[in-house]
């Protein structure tokens, strides 16, 4: 019988290692897997690489995983976000690096690595200091620049609903980055608000199917409502 459930967030984060790269999803609060990343710390990992929309708000959630000092590296669009200052202080101290990344860019990175490209051409950051270093091509007279795909190791991800079998939706907005990192990791870990029996979730209405997920553990009250 296949069920994805686990009993309990230390169960939903075991087996998360040193060095890792981690996809979280999330735009700012909505869509943020707290509940997770607060496993996390008490989990221990550390040395992580983590691909965000943003680099954390407040000193919770992410921002708390960088606070920790567990956080190597920051992949991610807005670094500088609404209330991101615990990052912009470890930065400034030079405890994390940061690759920063079009926003739009970063989404088709981990499309690539779900599809399994080997990367694709794009015009965005093309004569910026973002381009610095990647290769370039004219393409119908128009200049690209080429980025690679990004997989995680790991994936955090907030849905809404699921089920036994990892099937997931999501609520509004917050649905953001979560459908393309579960398919852009080898392990998705997801953080339901309500888990309900087969058969509940309407086909039709279904965006994640529970091939992209691995662990699933109920928060019927997050810390951020999205």
């Amino acid at each position: 019988m296949i069920n994805k459930i686990v009993s309990s967030l230390e169960q939903a984060v075991a087996g998360i290692h040193d060095g890792a790269t981690l996809l979280i999803g999330g735009f700012g609060g909505a869509g943020h897997p707290t509940e997770l990343i607060h496993a996390l710390i008490d989990q221990g990992a550390r040395e992580l690489t983590v691909v965000n929309n943003n680099a954390g708000n407040h000193d919770t959630g992410l921002a708390g995983l960088i606070k920790a000092g567990r956080v190597r590296k920051m992949i991610c669009s807005f670094p500088k976000a609404s209330h991101s200052y615990v990052f912009n202080e470890m930065y400034a101290a030079g405890k994390i690096e940061l690759e920063c990344v079009p926003q739009g860019t970063i989404a088709e990175r981990l499309h690539a690595g779900a599809a399994g490209l080997g990367g694709f051409f794009t015009p965005t950051s093309y004569g910026t200091d973002l381009a610095k270093g990647k290769e370039t091509r004219e393409i119908e007279g128009k200049q690209y620049v080429f980025e690679k795909p990004i997989r995680g190791d790991f994936a955090f991800v907030l849905a809404e609903k699921g089920d036994r079998w990892g099937n997931l939706i999501y609520r509004k907005a917050a649905r953001n980055f979560g459908p393309v990192m579960c398919q852009a990791a080898n392990t998705t870990i997801v953080q339901v608000k309500q888990i309900v029996e087969l058969g509940e979730l309407d086909p039709e209405n279904i965006i994640t199917p529970g091939i992209f997920v691995n662990r699933l553990i109920e928060v019927p009250n997050p810390a951020v409502s999205s």
